[in-house]
């Protein structure tokens, strides 16, 4: 086995369908809630995976972060399969892809020109064999190898970062790029020096409902499993001024701007779920709808409801409600992004998952934990962390799976630590 990727997967996927005997013991440098609590975290006495339990990860194609971007499409087909057919043998069961990275589309769209990352220039469809359409060829594909296929959408975002003022960078997209057709929706946001990035308003009714239509399209012409949001909601820390015009047009109730804000991000997540829904009732399918939000909601010294913690929180910086949505069912599934450890000072792993598993319970709600392969050989990081992450998550009734960030992590490790890391974690793990 000299393929490096083939000796990773073969490390990594190994755990969770034998039931292993393990003696009591405490995760070595580990602490319940970091300086919150700083009781060491015990490891259950007992393993036993779960059947039908989600195996996934996240497949990132924004600036082709998971793989190299195609020259064509006979190029794209052959990396896909081989990419699907390495997941099927390590026994993942699920892939969420990034279809939908800035504005754009990783298929033909009626309303969303072609990805850059796909062929290189926006607008343009890859090179090669006439009419391909490669997210119907990766669902089927996805399918052909027994893995649930998840798209994987940013509601909002234009680009994360650009020096560009905001009309020059419109003018570099696709003429057809909704984000160029309406300027007065896009709000900007200026992040570190002379950087900004550009979103799509959520504030604005069109833009709430572009988004709807966009899920809509995929959802209405591919056999999708799910619709996946990220956690790139409002950029952190926007300033009031931002969306001022939006704030004071479709503000009727004369809310506060944090909870107007939080309110626009509900309405798509409604509006989503209830669409998809619908959709299912009328022609019998079974499309799923999840998110996976930043990890904190709120921390406990701000409502006797959040989690022990210290930390960003989504509901104030990124307003997102994500336990509303998991109390009112508006999503399916969660996959809070726990990527922390065990020893974290103001984030630790422990208390989140618990906060989490107390959360969904009695809603119907699916917990998934999203895992941060690409943490490995960072400071603090135990090359066993994920492997006892994953044996943490046994011991919860309410977690249903796991979903690893990301496919480049474990395809092309990047120091020797997360390649022996990766290796503890599935060597024990997903055997079946």
């Amino acid at each position: 086995m000299n393929n490096p990727l083939m000796k990773i997967f073969s490390g990594i996927l190994a755990l969770l369908t034998t039931a292993h005997i393990l003696p009591a013991a405490n995760i070595p440098n580990s602490r319940y809630a970091g300086k919150l609590d700083p009781r060491p975290v015990k490891l259950p006495k007992r393993y036993a995976g779960r059947p039908g339990e989600m195996r996934g990860v996240w497949i990132a194609t924004v600036s082709n972060l998971d793989y190299p971007r195609p020259s064509n499409s006979t190029e794209y087909k052959k990396m896909i399969r081989n990419m699907f057919r390495r997941l099927k043998e390590h026994n993942f069961n699920a892939v969420f892809f990034q279809v939908r990275p800035t504005n754009d589309a990783f298929y033909p769209s009626k309303l969303n020109p072609w990805s850059r990352y796909l062929s290189g220039s926006e607008g343009r469809p890859l090179p090669g064999e006439k009419n391909f359409d490669p997210l119907r060829f990766m669902i089927d594909e996805a399918h052909r190898n027994g893995l649930q296929f998840h798209a994987w959408l940013n509601p909002y975002r234009v680009i994360g970062a650009t020096k560009m003022s905001k009309y020059q960078y419109l003018k570099t997209l696709a003429p057809n790029n909704f984000a160029r057709r309406h300027p007065q929706l896009v709000m900007e946001n200026k992040i570190s020096g002379n950087q900004r990035q550009l979103v799509l308003n959520p504030g604005e009714v069109q833009v709430r409902n572009f988004v709807a239509a966009t899920v809509m399209e995929i959802v209405r012409n591919y056999p999708v499993d799910s619709i996946h949001f990220d956690d790139y909601f409002y950029p952190d820390n926007a300033p009031g001024s931002a969306d001022l015009a939006a704030f004071r047009r479709y503000n009727p109730r004369r809310l506060p701007l944090d909870q107007w804000r939080r309110n626009n991000v509900n309405e798509l997540i409604k509006s989503v779920h209830s669409q998809i829904k619908t959709f299912n009732r009328q022609y019998r399918r079974n499309v799923q709808f999840g998110v996976s939000p930043f990890g904190i909601w709120r921390n406990r010294k701000n409502t006797p409801h959040g989690s022990l913690t210290a930390g960003k929180e989504s509901y104030s910086e990124q307003f997102a409600d994500t336990r509303s949505w998991v109390k009112n069912r508006w999503i399916d599934y969660i996959v809070p992004q726990l990527y922390w450890n065990f020893n974290h000072d103001s984030a630790a792993y422990a208390a989140l998952t618990d906060w989490w598993c107390s959360t969904v319970r009695g809603t119907g709600v699916k917990l998934y934990i999203g895992h941060a392969a690409y943490q490995l050989g960072k400071a603090n990081w135990s090359v066993n962390e994920l492997y006892y992450q994953l044996l943490y998550n046994r011991s919860k009734v309410e977690v249903s799976g796991s979903i690893i960030f990301s496919y480049r992590s474990l395809a092309q490790p990047e120091n020797q630590a997360m390649q022996s890391g990766a290796r503890n974690m599935l060597k024990k793990f997903w055997k079946q």
